[in-house]
């Protein structure tokens, strides 16, 4: 194979209106592209554990208050609608996944190395600029990446394929907050910071590298008219509505927002709470702990992924979400190592909730998918927003105290919750899903050229040049 034939095989634009295998692709055909899209999910653990450890260390070393510090969640976070709703979105339907894979660990490297001269400088306004530049990125790789797991196999096994492989998530999310407590607060501010520009140096060149291995890889794309298909066949026929009647997607993006902006407010502040509540301890030993309860995060996706084997994962999204309110609320107000325990029991059934939004909102949108998770991403913002109420709270009444403003989040959040089990508008759909057959017994052999199942040519075609032919898509 030539040089021309090699990069001509490893085209980033696929049509939208060909139907390819991969909206029928079995539990084995999906691993490779699942383990790939997966290490992403690493990536963005990692980065936010660290941002939830920078937040307290710049506190110190940069003497700002909480409230300022929340300034970091605030770039990074809203950075998020703007890649979901805009430019990764747009990518995303003009050519595919990979392309947009590759768009955003692009500019997650980009703002790794802006970030070193920022650090030097001891500019926290430079800092926040270039971690909104990585928010952009990481917000790429979400819009692309949720839907791609939750598409990507048996629609039947979504949320559980989703849960683990944002499981890979909380794992990096444990690490940062071990290597924070190392590298950041054992030595002088001046040593720290260097050490915190090695960190971006490393997280830069990785990010690099893994984009061209995307550029290599062949991942089956999934396009509009897989997912209509898709729809289809599980009866969900919720695409037929206008995108903007999707009202269950809307709702579901709201959920996103206030539950995304109540996690990110809880980890954000966990080392100043374990602080105030915890006369005894250190910056470096709170660090740890919010390593510890990063690790029962962690923990939880992987038991709420098996619990939903055996139970809807609607109603392991409901009992987990319920669970947060019942013991978020005592926290406000107790101490010590109550107070900190149930912290750790908050984040343990936060687990499933973010990915479960993901995959429940995004359950029978057929065609509109790719448009739909640029919606359900964009809910992240939240962490913008939320994070900033909390710091004025704390700087106002203390860190327990403001735990209040997360709870406020998590019962708005907790809507969705119940009308994604009692509101058969919203049940009936997602069940839908979960009784499907597709993927299971393997798929039928296809036209490579036209993309066209040669069983379902002659029935199918007619629908996929509806597809082809909206004024929205084409190409797209």
């Amino acid at each position: 194979m030539g040089l021309k034939d090699f990069i001509r095989s490893r085209s980033l634009r696929v049509k939208d209106s060909k139907r390819t295998k991969a909206a029928e692709l079995t539990l084995r055909e999906s691993l490779y592209p699942i383990a790939l899209v997966t290490v992403l999910f690493f990536l963005w653990g990692f980065s936010y554990g660290l941002l939830d450890t920078l937040n307290k260390h710049f506190q110190n070393t940069l003497h700002i208050t909480k409230a300022r510090s929340a300034g970091l969640q605030a770039a990074y976070f809203g950075a998020y609608p703007l890649a979901s709703l805009g430019h990764a979105n747009w990518i995303l339907r003009h050519y595919g996944y990979r392309a947009t894979f590759m768009w955003g660990l692009f500019l997650y490297g980009i703002g790794a190395f802006i970030a070193i001269p920022c650090i030097k400088a001891h500019s926290f306004a430079g800092f926040c600029s270039a971690i909104a530049i990585v928010g952009s990125g990481l917000g790429s790789l979400e819009t692309a990446a949720n839907p791609y797991i939750t598409v990507c196999g048996p629609p039947k096994y979504s949320e559980i394929r989703i849960n683990i492989s944002q499981a890979f998530n909380g794992i990096g999310t444990v690490i940062a907050p071990v290597l924070g407590s190392y590298v950041f607060f054992t030595f002088n501010d001046t040593t720290a910071l260097e050490n915190v520009q090695w960190v971006y140096v490393a997280i830069g060149i990785f990010v690099f590298l893994l984009a061209f291995a995307f550029f290599l890889s062949k991942i089956p794309e999934i396009t509009d008219a897989d997912m209509a298909f898709q729809a289809s066949e599980t009866h969900a026929n919720a695409d037929d509505k206008p995108f903007w009647k999707q009202y269950r997607l809307f709702h579901a993006a709201a959920a996103q927002f206030c539950y995304t902006g109540a996690q990110v407010a809880i980890a954000s502040y966990f080392i100043n709470y374990v602080r105030e509540t915890q006369t005894w301890s250190t910056d470096a030993s709170a660090a740890r702990f919010l390593s510890g309860a990063q690790g029962g995060f962690a923990a939880g996706r992987f038991f709420g992924s098996f619990v939903m084997n055996y139970i809807r994962p609607r109603w392991v999204f409901l009992v987990f979400l319920t669970a947060c309110v019942i013991f978020i609320a005592p926290a406000i107000t107790q101490e010590g190592w109550t107070g900190m325990s149930l912290l750790y029991v908050v984040l343990f059934f936060e687990s499933i909730c973010f990915p479960t939004i993901v995959a429940l909102g995004m359950r029978g949108l057929g065609k509109h998918t790719k448009r739909g998770s640029g919606w359900i991403i964009a809910g992240v913002s939240g962490g913008a927003v939320v994070p900033p109420l909390t710091g004025v709270a704390a700087d106002n009444h203390g860190t327990g105290r403001a735990m209040a403003v997360p709870l406020a989040f998590f019962i708005a959040a907790l809507s969705y919750a119940v009308a994604v089990n009692f509101v058969p508008a919203y049940r009936n759909p997602a069940d839908a899903f979960s009784t499907a057959e597709v993927g299971l017994t393997g798929h039928d052999n296809l036209d490579e050229e036209k993309g066209i199942s040669e069983k379902m040519a002659d029935d199918k075609l007619g629908e996929i040049e509806d597809i082809s032919s909206a004024p929205e898509k084409g190409t797209v």
